[in-house]
């Protein structure tokens, strides 16, 4: 599949669905392959076994274009979480994290604290988001790094990356992009370690985890979470050897090859169909929606500037309109989220006009509620 208008002919989910946030149905190419690929290793063939095996390498330098780096310096991982842990797992000093940020990092951060690794210094803002100022006042001396999601999943903010970057200086910059990453147009490599799963917006399904290390990571992370697969290859000898130099370290054992050739596939459609295409759309769903919102009087919460948001669009209703509108959304098969108060929508490049249709029919009921 080569192409914008090849890519976004292959959107066939249900009219209405709004939630790509939450999960992304997965892709006509990624179904095919996955069951090729079944198909393959129940053959007992050696080498169908092996080219299931291989699409990990094809992964990892697919991965390793997009992000800005080379393939030696990814690594697969089951989740997103996964890559957090073994990032803060080995982080020497205090993180820098905010409360409100999906319990991926915030988690993550206080497990390791528990444990007497990287100690959390909780950002506090009075909307929670992470800015550069904020960071510049909260930075103290003993904070090594930064851990911030790449767009806010409750509101849909999109960080400044690049302003993060200049105000912690050489601090290493932990970033969560699952929110993000194939449908934000980023500079990736300002970031230290990034990490992502296919799941939702690269529509993959899950188990397809993945974690990029920059040098200045490599050199002051320990990479304390490392398995047998972190070993480069050497079984059964004794001694057990150290880790392997480079992001290999950040792994337990081999990755599940049935998911990384679901990532490898979604991860070629979206690089072929071009980033920067998919987020232009991408951002341009997520103002239609706005848009329909304003309409009806309802709050939306998320950014308007187009720098400042990626797909996610947030409203913050009075909380007795909730349920109300929750109940009017479901009536007319839209599909939503409830995320810390708000409700969050989110379009995809391939959303149609069916489905935003189907949420002004909606929006239409639930105002007729409000003014019984």
């Amino acid at each position: 599949m080569t192409g914008l208008q090849a890519y976004l002919d292959t959107f066939d989910a249900e009219p209405g669905y709004l939630d790509w946030a939450k999960f992304g149905p997965l892709s006509p190419s990624v179904r095919a392959e996955a069951h090729a690929d079944a198909e393959l290793l129940g053959s007992g063939r050696t080498s169908g076994i092996d080219l299931v095996a291989g699409r990990a390498d094809e992964a990892r330098d697919l991965l390793a274009e997009l992000l800005g780096t080379t393939a030696d310096h990814v690594t697969l991982q089951p989740s997103t979480t996964h890559g957090l842990m073994q990032a803060l797992f080995g982080l020497p000093g205090a993180v820098l994290v905010s409360r409100h940020e999906f319990p991926s990092l915030s988690v993550a951060a206080e497990r390791a604290g528990a444990l007497g690794r990287s100690a959390p210094r909780w950002l506090e803002t009075a909307d929670g988001l992470v800015t550069p100022d904020a960071v510049r006042e909260a930075l103290t001396d003993d904070v090594a790094a930064l851990a911030v999601s790449a767009v806010d999943y409750r509101t849909g903010y999109r960080a400044d990356l690049p302003g993060l970057r200049e105000v912690i200086g050489d601090r290493l910059l932990i970033v969560d992009a699952i929110q993000a990453f194939g449908v934000v147009d980023e500079q990736w490599d300002v970031a230290d370690v990034v990490c992502g799963n296919g799941y939702k917006w690269l529509r993959a399904g899950r188990g397809t985890g993945f974690a990029s290390f920059s040098d200045r990571a490599l050199e002051r992370l320990t990479p304390v979470l490392s398995g047998f697969a972190g070993m480069g290859g050497a079984l059964g000898v004794f001694p057990v050897p150290p880790p392997v130099a480079g992001a290999q370290a950040y792994t337990v054992t081999e990755p599940d090859h049935l998911a990384t050739a679901r990532l490898a596939t979604a991860v070629r459609d979206i690089r072929d169909a071009g980033v920067s295409q998919v987020a232009d759309l991408v951002r341009q769903r997520a103002g239609e929606i706005a848009a329909a919102v304003d309409r009806f009087g309802l709050a939306v919460v998320t950014p308007r500037e187009a720098y400042r948001h990626a797909g996610i669009v947030s409203l913050a209703p009075d909380p007795r309109d909730t349920a109300p509108l929750a109940a009017a959304l479901a009536n007319h098969g839209v599909a939503a989220s409830l995320r810390s108060g708000y409700v969050r929508m989110a379009a995809h490049a391939g959303t149609g006009e069916d489905s935003l249709r189907l949420l002004e029919d909606a929006l239409a009921e639930f105002a007729g509620t409000r003014m019984r």
